[in-house]
């Protein structure tokens, strides 16, 4: 995939808020306008506090913007003028108050004013202690931000500045700089709809036990995030995983094999493509125990039955979307692959080791479809989802022709 075309030449205003994780946007710049970006630094008091605007002016080789009331543009109109010519708005880091204010629609500073009066695309990656993220004020007004159909990259999970580890810590520089060149590359599924499911099933044995497997979920969240970039409207179907929702226009949590496969039931037939990411328990337990199993000297046995297979159902429907497959082996990859590929009589399946890809942020994956085997790189997953998303347009505009 060609990083230059994606990159070279765009204008980027690249905002900066107060927070420990500001020094990673000197980083980030650099990253950009190696591949060609030109960036405007806005930069709001607090950020000042953290990073000196002096730092971004020698990256960038522009003036830095810290003031609503300067005389440095044309009419002293900078939250217009700076806006007009520029293709996006990137927000490293974006901190809790700094979301407050876009949320209201607060315009108190030149930052939030011109995203205010911006006309083009706007992209946040937040960055706060994971108390904050996690408040209930600050998951209101990410809703609100997403209804408003502005892009949120992250926050992961990690060790922060406050000693604490959770959810809250910003992107790394590499990571969003993947993302921008991913939302400049063409959009493969204008104008679908996909239905994407991801992460593992939980099967409860009894009131405090269960069977899961070791699926982080991070394959499917970054497959939705790349279809919707490209897109795509995308509804997403979880299992239990931790990490932060990724900008899709619907999510629904389920737990278990069966609440999976009724929504996916329900939704399929709005979709023109499904993507089957879960890692769905094959097998669930026969009973169910409302009380804890009190432990014991003797064995316990369990008999399970099988889930229903979610991916059978939908690509043997009367008139199936475009459906995609994954299969997760620990031996015999291609063979494994091509056997379930024929089975389920799907047009593509993503194959993957098991033991390589379950947890990792990087793996390597295995196209099979009508026109032989394809080989994607080991690379970042957020890298994978994007070449990914790219062969799924082609094959499902080949196959309408």
């Amino acid at each position: 995939m060609n990083t230059i075309s994606a990159l070279t030449g765009r204008k980027l205003i690249l905002g900066i808020t107060g927070g420990i994780a500001a020094y990673k946007a000197a980083e980030l710049a650099r990253l950009l306008i190696k591949e060609g970006v030109i960036i405007q630094t806005v930069m709001t008091q607090a950020a000042c506090r953290f990073l000196g605007p002096e730092t971004l002016h020698a990256l960038t080789g522009n003036p830095v913007y810290t003031e609503l009331w300067g005389d440095s543009l044309q009419n002293s109109m900078a939250h217009i003028e700076l806006t007009r010519s520029s293709d996006v708005i990137l927000i490293v880091p974006t901190s809790a108050n700094f979301i407050a204010k876009l949320a209201q629609g607060i315009a108190d500073d030149l930052l939030s004013t011109l995203c205010l009066a911006r006309n083009c695309p706007l992209i946040i990656a937040p960055a706060m202690n994971k108390q904050m993220f996690e408040n209930p004020a600050t998951q209101r007004n990410l809703n609100t931000l997403r209804a408003d159909q502005i892009t949120i990259w992250g926050p992961a999970m990690g060790d922060q500045a406050c000693g604490e580890n959770g959810l809250g810590r910003m992107l790394e520089p590499a990571q969003l700089q993947q993302a921008l060149q991913g939302f400049f590359e063409p959009q493969w599924l204008d104008g679908k709809k996909v239905l994407i499911t991801a992460g593992p099933t939980y099967e409860p044995i009894d009131a405090v036990r269960g069977i899961i497997n070791l699926s982080s979920g991070k394959m499917g969240y970054a497959i939705a995030s790349a279809a919707s970039n490209a897109g795509a409207t995308v509804t997403l179907i979880a299992g239990p995983v931790h990490l932060p929702r990724p900008t899709v226009q619907q999510f629904i949590s389920v737990t278990s094999a069966d609440q999976m496969f009724a929504v996916v039931k329900k939704e399929v037939k709005n979709c023109d493509i499904f993507i089957s990411v879960a890692a769905v328990a094959d097998y669930r337990p026969k009973t169910y125990q409302s009380q804890k199993i009190k432990k014991s000297n003797q064995p316990l046995t369990l008999e399970l039955v099988p889930n229903p297979d979610i991916l059978q159902y939908v690509a043997h429907l009367k008139k199936p979307p475009f459906c995609v497959g994954f299969a997760a082996e620990t031996e015999k990859l291609d063979q494994y692959a091509q056997k379930k590929r024929q089975q389920k009589r799907l047009p593509l399946i993503v194959a993957n080791l098991a033991q390589q890809a379950m947890g990792a942020d990087e793996s390597t994956l295995i196209l099979f479809d009508d026109h032989g085997k394809h080989v994607l790189p080991h690379a970042p997953k957020s890298e994978l989802a994007r070449q990914l998303i790219k062969h799924i347009g082609q094959l499902f505009e080949k196959q309408g022709t």
